[in-house]
């Protein structure tokens, strides 16, 4: 929760933030303008934090969805109760489904979509909003999200994004590099681009993908020192970005790429534009190019048609591949999407679920034997927190929520967001534990 200074509760929004970073970027904008109106701001706070709730919801599979609605669920309590006055619900969720709320939840003052923001400040403060760059943070200091565009226009068979977030947009390269300097002017050393998919950045603008130029000059912000990609597509990946990543310093030597599936039959099927030669060629191409990447993956089990043979398949790409990271979704159908339309869900839910449990399984196997390989090696972290007797950092290979972390024992003071080198000393299956050098 952000300190609200002792702020009357009247006076106070408290934003609640569900589902992924680009959501977390979205609600720091609202955070940002409403404070410049005057307000106090609380982040992810209780009912009884301000008399103003605003809920900025995800609905990208069904888990969210169902997290998203029992947020508002509680809060819509909170108001029948008195004791929040004033209830708004943005974001994914609100995008899709805002007519059924609507009719499902009048405790809920105003519904708005993932590009209502403008809106949503004006309608919670009572004032106009001349959208600008303000922001403020809610992550630790020493990092943020930079989302370079909204939207994706590959129509993967699964996937809802563009039916709730649209078409690919780009942000302007110089406004993008403008947000980058006002960041790093406040203190932000690692920048994390994220979008629907960052490689085809600057398609609509250009004309071309222009990722690898974008990455460039970001390395070139003085105080800016590390550069983190996320959510690449594979599908005809730029070689401009191999370049980059080879070649500039700053861009850590981490990539987050969902291949989704290995399967000729399951990628064909899954709409996603690449074959299973095609994957393993650009894994073969990044490892050539990066020596050191750590690879980030994504992958669907228990996709509409997925056989024994086809997941057999899958298991044989992870034990051969050895993804530094890795997740497993089950499929869930998603209304509106090609799947959902056109195909059977027909794998048992077990199934997908013992299928998924496999895929772990290996994974945890293959990253602990990666571990174990770091013991008695000297690593440059940096320090996200402190945990009792212990500060919390990350290697270049990890980002922060979803990768493992370095748990650093010290008889003296760290400084959060400083740089160390540290010994790993012992190692698990998801984590590190070390001492400074």
């Amino acid at each position: 929760m952000e300190d609200t200074n002792n702020a009357p509760k009247s006076k106070t929004i408290n934003i609640i933030t569900l589902g992924c970073s680009k959501n977390t970027v979205d609600s720091e904008r609202v955070l940002g303008h409403l404070s410049l109106a005057g307000f106090k701001v609380v982040h992810d706070g209780d009912a009884y934090s301000a008399d103003t709730v605003v809920i900025n919801t995800c609905g990208f599979t069904a888990d969210a969805k169902d997290e998203s609605v029992e947020m508002i669920l509680r809060m819509a309590y909170a108001k029948r109760e008195g004791i929040i006055k004033r209830l708004y619900v943005m974001g994914c969720l609100s995008e899709r489904y805002k007519d059924d709320l609507r009719d499902e939840l009048p405790e809920v003052d105003a519904f708005f979509g993932v590009d209502d923001m403008r809106e949503v400040i004006a309608q919670v403060s009572g004032l106009p909003c001349d959208m600008g760059t303000a922001r403020r943070l809610t992550t630790p200091p020493h990092y943020a999200y930079l989302k370079i565009s909204e939207g994706c226009n590959w129509g993967c068979g699964y996937c809802a994004i563009p039916l709730i977030r649209g078409r690919h947009v780009s942000v302007p390269m110089e406004d993008i590099l403008k947000e980058a300097h006002e960041l790093a002017a406040k203190g932000v050393k690692e920048l994390i681009v994220i979008a629907q998919d960052t490689t085809y950045y600057g398609m609509d603008l250009y004309g071309e993908r222009r990722l690898g130029e974008l990455l460039h000059r970001l390395c070139a912000i003085e105080g800016i020192e590390w550069v983190r990609l996320h959510y690449a597509y594979p599908t005809r990946f730029p070689d401009d970005v191999i370049e980059a990543m080879a070649n500039e310093p700053k861009i850590c030597k981490y990539l987050d790429i969902p291949f989704q599936h290995i399967s000729d039959n399951m990628l064909s099927s899954m709409r996603r534009g690449i074959t299973k030669a095609g994957t393993l060629a650009l894994i073969e191409k990044l490892r050539r190019s990066v020596p050191d990447i750590a690879l980030r993956t994504t992958l669907i089990v228990g996709y509409p048609g997925e056989t024994e043979a086809d997941f057999k398949e899958l298991e044989e790409f992870v034990r051969t591949v050895r993804f530094e990271r890795l997740g497993v979704f089950t499929y869930s159908e998603e209304e509106g999407t090609y799947s959902a339309e056109n195909l059977k869900d027909d794998v048992p839910s077990r199934l997908k679920e013992r299928r998924r449990e496999r895929i772990m399984s290996i994974q945890e196997e293959i990253s602990l034997d990666n571990n174990r390989r770091l013991l008695g090696t000297v690593r440059r972290v940096i320090v996200d927190r402190r945990e009792g007797d212990l500060y919390v950092g990350r290697t270049q290979y990890d980002s922060p929520e979803v990768d493992q972390e370095v748990l650093i024992s010290h008889d003296g003071e760290l400084v959060i967001g400083g740089f160390y080198d540290v010994r790993i000393d012992t190692v698990d299956m998801f984590d590190l534990y070390a001492s400074v050098v």
